[in-house]
Formats: structure tokens, sequence, C-alpha cells
């Protein structure tokens, strides 16, 4: 990114308070990345729990995949899903808060004895399925955000800030040699006024 600038005062202090703003920000915009990065892990860790959870329930009770073909599946459904937002680091997040299901009546006398129990597990199944997927879009925002905020940090760090430290540099060398060639110039304007007079002196 070329930083544009004009050799003089002005365009100096501009970019002095540019730079300082960039140098101040930097340490909270690192500061963010890693709160994201360590809920980034958090909420990955979650999600890998809860499938795993899910694919334990579905194999402890793999040896009634027979029976699950009589089930009636319509006897239980998520009826909703209550969900709230919450703030981590800047970033809005999904948070579970309720899943509400709707289960039709049955007859336990005249429906299978494991058909209470089967309700149970759907359940559960379902639960567990509905975390993972908060928790897994909770990752997805929050690496989103961790993305973007790591992108800010090396725009600052490798790009920006070296930029202008280096157009400062630029603005000061030319001052600096501006003032040399005038001090230069005035010195040689003085001793051109003092041989001149000095001649005139001596009636040449």
């Amino acid at each position: 990114m070329a930083i544009k600038f004009q050799y003089n005062k002005t365009s100096l202090g501009e970019l002095g308070k540019q730079l300082k703003m960039r140098q101040k920000a930097l340490p909270t915009i690192k500061s963010k990345e890693s709160a994201l990065r360590s809920e980034v892990k958090r909420a990955k860790d979650s999600a890998a729990e809860f499938r795993r959870k899910s694919e334990a329930l579905i194999a402890e009770y793999d040896y009634m995949t027979a029976l699950w073909g009589e089930f009636d599946c319509s006897l239980l459904r998520v009826k909703d899903v209550a969900l709230a937002t919450q703030k981590i680091a800047g970033v809005r997040i999904p948070q579970l808060q309720d899943i509400v299901f709707d289960i039709k009546p049955f007859d336990l006398f005249s429906s299978p004895s494991w058909y209470s129990d089967g309700v149970d597990v759907l359940k559960s199944m379902a639960r567990l399925g509905i975390e993972y997927e908060v928790y897994n879009r909770q990752m997805e925002l929050l690496d989103y955000a961790r993305r973007k905020t790591t992108q800010k940090v090396n725009l600052y760090e490798k790009v920006q800030i070296p930029g202008y430290e280096d157009a400062i540099r630029k603005i000061k060398r030319f001052m600096e040699d501006e003032e040399n060639l005038s001090k230069s110039a005035q010195k040689i304007v003085k001793t051109r006024q003092q041989a001149a007079a000095a001649m005139e002196g001596n009636g040449l």
C-alpha cells in the first residue's frame, strides 16, 4: 500500500497522527485476535464433543436398528429452538437456550413397550445434533472474525506502520536537506556580500 504524502510539515504532522493511532490500536487488535483464537478453539472442541456424544448414542442403540423400522416417526418433532445472542470479543454468536419438542400422544398399551424409551432416545439425539450445529455456527462466526482481525494485525504491523515510518523518515530527511541547502545558500550569499563590501572598502 503506497502512502500518499507531501514534503511539508502539514503532511508530516498528519502522518505522525496516523502512525500513533495505529501503534496505539495494534496491542488492542492483537489482544482481540488472541481472545478470538481461544474462543474458536473452545467452540470447535464443544462441537466435536457433541458430535462424539451423538455418535456414541447412535452406537449404543445400534442393536435396535431392526426395531426403528416399526417406530412411528411422526410421534416426535422439534417444535421450536430458542436461541439467544451473546457477544464475545465484539462478535455476536448464537447461544442455545431451549428446545421445544412436540410429542404426539400414543397408547402405551397398544404400542410396543419400547416406544416410550424410543421417544427419549430420539429427543437426546435431536438435542445433541442441535447443540452440535449451534457450536459449529459459533465456531464459523468466530473464526471469520478471527481471520479478519489477523488481516488487520498484519496490515498494521507489516504494511501501514512501516509505511508511515518510512514516509516520515523521507519527509524529515527532505526537510533536513532543504534546511542544510538553505543554510549553505545563506552562507554563500553572506560571503559574497562580505567580499563585495570588502572590495568597496578597498576602493576597487
